[in-house]
């Protein structure tokens, strides 16, 4: 209970939330899309350390490199199938392929995606030992919000200049 409400305020609709019903409903998206519960959505999560993510892929979409720097998490595949995977900081691949009832854990700071290859869409529930994860989209960071220098990134890729002005020009938003 926050510091700054009455305990006698506080009722059981505190520690409830119905925002990921839509989510589970959701038919088939074209891409991938993610409903969140975490303390940002559903204060009550605030301290205890957990919180849920319901993630929905259209047939050859992707959740992209990313990290989650406060959690692990752990995936369950409700429908479909999904090719996932991540880095460890060895520079390790551990990838894996799931069918629906399938669990996988993506431990704590690492890369990691999901990639559903099928032509049939698939949903997952992801579970966090964080009321707030965080999530560092690789792309986006890299490439699309940040002011991060061209020269930099074609050195630190390996590549020209026009490479990474492409890359960029790909995760532009769209006017």
């Amino acid at each position: 209970i926050p510091a700054t409400t009455n305990p006698v305020n506080i009722t059981g609709a505190f520690f409830s939330y119905s925002g990921l019903r839509g989510a589970l409903a959701l038919q088939a998206p074209e891409n991938f899309t993610v409903a969140k519960a975490s303390m940002a959505e559903f204060p009550a999560l605030n301290g205890q350390s957990v919180s849920y993510a319901v993630l929905s892929y259209g047939p050859g979409s992707i959740n992209p490199t990313h990290t989650h720097p406060r959690a692990s998490e752990l995936l369950l595949v409700l429908d479909g199938a999904l090719s996932v995977g991540f880095v460890d900081t060895a520079g390790k691949p551990f990838t894996q392929d799931l069918a629906a009832g399938d669990l996988f854990v993506f431990p704590k700071g690492t890369v990691h995606w999901q990639f559903n290859s099928g032509t049939q869409p698939a949903k997952a529930l992801s579970a966090f030992g964080s009321a707030a994860a965080g999530l560092v989209s690789l792309p986006v960071t890299l490439f699309g919000a940040s002011d991060i220098d061209d020269v930099v990134l074609s050195k630190s890729f390996k590549t020209d200049v026009a490479t990474i002005q492409k890359l960029k020009a790909g995760l532009a938003p769209k006017p």
